[in-house]
């Protein structure tokens, strides 16, 4: 008997070595590889070059550039103001969409809602993860009614490809991507070498039928797409569907967008009936916002060209033992780090003795370093158990000089602070021109000035 001949992949990259390695010599990457049985290259190979074939020659021809038709097609929109935003103002026709986030937030949900809010159009469900049934009793729970929902069973790429070709739907949801094989390859469903094959041949069927496909896949313990790197590049769309389970709110971010802007943020609430679009997200962020409370202050972030407004919660306090603590939930600890250094250095505020702790309220994780100001004044407030004025906003990034710089989007933040309510905005000087309740500060002693009085 032929001995059975095997490899190992790496989960991350896709790097294929004839030994197991513990650190991948493409991505970097530690304790990525897993074994599988190697394939039939040449049989691999005939088969690629058989779906290639099945191509239009008009295609396949290079064309130029000022004689290519452009595709002037208005989007499709999804029924959901915030999927739409997300994806740059609805469905692109022929586009593949990998929507990834952790088990339980809301996925399988979203894509089902797509049949509810659009009825009019064809949609084919997919599902490798659950029956018929349990999509049924899922869809009468939510309230979805769809005549033109079709539920098909099958994790047989293949079959789903000849139902495609037959049907020709508007919308093709896989649910997931990981439960998918082609019989072809030898390789469980879920490997590197599956998934890779499937989603190529998902991305062809795009195209080439103009089907807007929608791929629900599976994420890693770290919070990554689950597969290759290479399913990201070929998909047009990622969006990330991210939340804490424990609150009812979700976040739909877009990591990746050929069509659109990226790094564009959603905003839905999770209900007994499915997902509900939250219009305006910095109400939902400032419910529980309370101004007479020392170590709360107001901060302003954008998420694409949205912005939103949330509180920044800390809470300082002698240390107990004699490493003080540093502890961010939602903030970068590294940041943290940093301001505080700025704090003893330049202002004299001292934390070397103090635990130190960071809360952004509602779960978000913030990137944006316009936060900093309202992050170092919360640490401040609660250093001296002083509260920051009531309805007071803080935009700026802090410099290692103490100095407040300068952000990008500042009126589009200032809109949003005056649509909310808030009566005093801190800004970084020559920003922009004082208008009514801005209120300018080149250092951060200047804005403990306004906020706290003298020391």
């Amino acid at each position: 008997m032929a001995k059975v001949k095997t490899e190992f992949i790496c989960s991350a990259c896709g790097y294929v070595s004839p030994r197991w390695m513990g650190n991948c010599p493409q991505c970097k990457e530690w304790n990525t590889f897993t074994e599988s049985l190697k394939e039939n290259q040449k049989a691999v190979a005939n088969e690629h070059r058989a779906k290639l074939q099945s191509w239009n020659e008009k295609d396949a021809t290079p064309q130029k550039l000022d004689e290519i038709k452009q595709d002037t097609d208005a989007r499709i929109l999804s029924g959901m103001p915030e999927f739409d935003r997300v994806l740059g103002g609805g469905f692109v026709g022929g586009s593949l969409i990998l929507l990834g986030g952790e088990p339980g937030v809301g996925k399988s949900t979203i894509a089902l809602q797509l049949a509810a809010k659009r009825a009019d159009l064809d949609i084919l469900y997919c599902a490798g993860e659950e029956s018929p049934g349990q999509i049924k009793q899922r869809s009468a729970r939510m309230g979805v009614t769809s005549g033109k929902l079709r539920v098909y069973a099958e994790t047989d790429v293949s079959r789903i490809q000849s139902e495609v070709e037959k049907n020709k739907p508007d919308i093709l949801i896989i649910d997931s991507i990981q439960t998918l094989f082609r019989p072809e390859l030898q390789s469980m469903p879920g490997t590197v070498a599956q998934i890779r094959e499937c989603a190529g041949l998902l991305m062809r069927l795009a195209k080439k039928l103009n089907v807007i496909t929608v791929v629900i896949g599976h994420v890693t313990k770290e919070g990554d797409l689950a597969g290759p790197r290479i399913l990201e590049h070929m998909v047009d769309v990622v969006l990330q569907f991210e939340g804490d389970k424990k609150l009812n709110y979700r976040l739909l971010r877009s990591l990746k967008n050929r069509f659109g802007r990226t790094y564009e943020i959603g905003v839905f609430e999770m209900s007994e009936s499915g997902l509900r679009d939250v219009i305006n997200p910095s109400e939902l962020f400032l419910s529980e916002f309370s101004d007479g409370v020392s170590g709360n202050a107001a901060a302003c972030i954008m998420e694409g060209n949205r912005p939103i407004i949330l509180e920044i919660q800390a809470l300082v306090t002698p240390a107990s033992y004699g490493t003080p603590q540093r502890t961010a939930s939602g903030f970068d600890n590294r940041r943290l780090s940093l301001l505080l250094a700025v704090l003893e250095k330049r202002s004299g505020f001292k934390f070397g003795n103090q635990d130190v702790f960071i809360n952004v309220a509602g779960g978000m994780k913030l990137q944006d370093t316009a936060s900093d100001l309202a992050v170092v004044a919360a640490l401040v407030s609660s250093l001296t158990d002083r509260p920051i004025p009531a309805k007071t906003l803080l935009i700026g990034e802090v410099g290692l000089g103490a100095e407040i710089r300068t952000v990008n989007g500042l009126e589009q933040r200032i809109r949003e602070a005056e649509k909310v309510g808030f009566g005093k905005i801190v800004i970084p000087s020559n920003s922009t021109k004082n208008k009514g309740n801005q209120t300018e500060a080149s250092y951060l002693s200047d804005a403990f000035r306004m906020l706290f009085g003298k020391r």
